[in-house]
């Protein structure tokens, strides 16, 4: 039987309303689907679909909504006013709402509809064809709160983890290719989020950030996908000292799959996974960092930001769709890593973090 798998991010929602993908069908018909489009370089390269993730026993995923402000200089899912990237994210939600109609998703928000949820997914004599993927609802960046009320109202359809910015300036922090801090409408809204117990997710954060995010934030944290700055020397990724940080703190580090953070040659757009030979065993250099940092591998997990706005031409080149995710069995055995160390980073670590953090 093949472990089950805990994905920490992943943007379905964005590909399903956005890009237009019916992600209940097989990846071939959604490929097909694109063949001839150019709208976008990923157009007919993508590797997630609700089939695929069940085929891999990827049961629970943490899935996001994400609209941008325009101020930032990242054009992707970017609207002119708050009002209107809130109302993308409704439409992101009505489409996981759709799915939870259909059978194929359910949402998890507490310990009880984990628990119910794990039990279904441990049922060999149900198939996996049979069963909804897990989701917990996330939100990455939070410029579509239109103002700090608004996440009372996230809070109350399901929302559990947030990160405050993205890319670019960002209006309550500044993200991925910036330094600036959280701004004090941030703080004041981690706050709230500390009241909710909402996730605090540090990815996309500026160093400035992380560090305002640990001192400040009293509630659950994790960093849904991050590699290592050691190995990839660019401000998206951790820096030792923060990894450090954020093991202190119990936290999870999902590691992430676009080359781009696996390999520093790797130049988006431009180079090519195969030529490169960037495999799935370069996230294992990552992860074998943050082990030897923390002395041991409960603070890893996958996070793999599949189809996060780039797919196969932009993924390790043995990965063709989600399912692949199961390859890191084998690729760890051989790394040395223990029955024990693979369920760790497979769901244990991540499950781990949820409990406590629900409890």
């Amino acid at each position: 039987m093949k472990r089950l798998i805990v994905d920490a991010h992943l943007d379905l929602a964005m590909n399903a309303i956005e890009w237009n993908r019916d992600l209940s069908l097989p990846l071939t018909d959604i490929r097909q689907r694109e063949s001839n489009m150019a709208d976008r370089p990923d157009r007919g390269k993508g590797t997630v679909c609700l089939p695929a993730l069940r085929e891999g026993n990827v049961g629970l995923v943490v899935a996001t909504q994400l609209a941008r402000f325009r101020p930032s200089s990242y054009a992707p899912t970017a609207w002119n006013s708050p009002q209107q990237a809130w109302a993308m994210t409704q439409a992101q939600l009505a489409w996981y709402r759709e799915m939870e109609t259909l059978g194929e998703m359910v949402q998890i928000t507490d310990l009880a509809t984990l628990d119910t949820h794990l039990t279904l997914w441990a049922d060999e004599q149900i198939a996996n064809s049979k069963k909804p993927i897990g989701y917990i609802l996330s939100l990455e960046g939070a410029d579509s709160l239109v103002d700090i009320d608004y996440l009372y109202r996230a809070h109350g359809y399901g929302l559990r983890a947030m990160g405050l910015s993205h890319f670019g300036p960002g209006r309550y922090a500044d993200g991925t290719k910036t330094a600036g801090p959280i701004h004090p409408s941030g703080l004041e809204l981690m706050k709230v989020m500390g009241e909710l117990n909402i996730i605090l997710d540090v990815t996309h954060l500026t160093d400035r950030g992380v560090d305002q995010a640990l001192d400040a934030y009293e509630g659950p944290i994790w960093a849904s996908h991050h590699n290592v700055r050691q190995l990839v020397p660019n401000q998206r990724q951790l820096t030792d000292e923060q990894i450090k940080k954020l093991v202190a703190r119990g936290a999870v580090i999902g590691g992430m799959l676009d080359c781009w953070a696996m390999d520093i040659r790797f130049i988006d757009t431009v180079s090519d996974p195969w030529q490169l030979d960037i495999r799935l065993e370069h996230l294992v250099n990552h992860w074998d960092h943050i082990c030897q940092l923390a002395g041991n591998s409960q603070h890893i997990g996958i996070g793999s930001d599949l189809d996060g706005i780039f797919g196969t031409e932009q993924s390790p080149w043995d990965l063709d769709s989600i399912a692949d995710l199961q390859k890191f069995e084998h690729i760890l055995q051989r790394r040395g890593y223990s029955e024990l160390d693979i369920d760790h980073i497979f769901h244990g670590n991540w499950l781990r973090f949820l409990r406590t953090a629900w409890k």
